[in-house]
């Protein structure tokens, strides 16, 4: 056992732990059910990896992120994006390879979102992009999350092409989750460009979920957003 996992285990918390399970959605049908959860918060997690995570060699990191203790798998996920950013291009590789393959592991949206496109997303800036369609074609959840939110280091550059395609993709997806990160994305495609934002909101916005819409002109000025939600 890595010595981050023996911090990690030593602040557990059983009654924040029961909250975090009904806030994540592990119950019978639910979208994390089964789930385990501690009682860490994020920022316990993220000062314990901030110590250790030098020392941490990727037998450890597998051995976190195949934890079925959630905070754990976030830990290894965090683990993974320090290293991602310290490394070379060519152990970048490595390291997106195995993100890649440990992508069931990665099933609920904030280890989504702490990780993708941090790693993902970042290594995708001057490369082909179609690893992002291929997980949007599985049919799994967090593999869809993923490719959306990986497209937020690529908005970051402003580069938009990609979540437009997917957003256009998943406007008929079941799940509210994919809703809100189309959404998400879509907002920050406006912090960068408004015009290129409501362009493509007026091209699609009667087949958009309204948790989508919602989410994208959520920073939009009162009257332009009433009109966006009148239509």
């Amino acid at each position: 056992m890595s010595n981050l996992k023996q911090a990690l285990l030593q602040l557990a918390n059983p009654e924040r732990a029961a909250q975090m399970a009904r806030y994540f959605k592990t119950g019978k049908g639910e979208y994390a059910e089964g789930d385990v959860f501690i009682g860490l918060s994020n920022p316990q997690v993220q000062a314990l990896v901030k110590e250790y995570w030098k020392a941490i060699n990727f037998l450890e990191i597998q051995e976190l992120i195949d934890d079925k203790i959630h905070e754990l798998r976030f830990a290894g996920l965090l683990v993974l994006v320090s290293k991602f950013h310290k490394s070379t291009e060519i152990n970048r590789q490595e390291i997106v390879d195995f993100y890649l393959k440990n992508v069931k592991q990665i099933n609920n949206w904030d280890l989504v979102d702490c990780s993708c496109y941090k790693i993902l997303g970042k290594y995708l800036l001057d490369k082909d992009r179609q690893v992002l369609y291929d997980l949007a074609s599985t049919g799994h959840l967090w593999s869809e999350r993923i490719a959306v939110v990986s497209t937020l280091a690529l908005i970051k550059n402003g580069e938009f092409s990609d979540i437009f395609r997917l957003s256009e993709k998943f406007l008929l997806h079941p799940h509210d989750l994919m809703h809100k990160a189309c959404g998400w994305m879509l907002r920050e495609v406006g912090k960068q460009d408004e015009l290129a934002l409501e362009e493509f909101l007026d091209e699609h916005i009667h087949k958009m979920p309204r948790t989508m819409l919602r989410y994208a002109i959520e920073r939009m000025e009162g009257k332009k957003r009433l009109g966006y939600l009148k239509q």
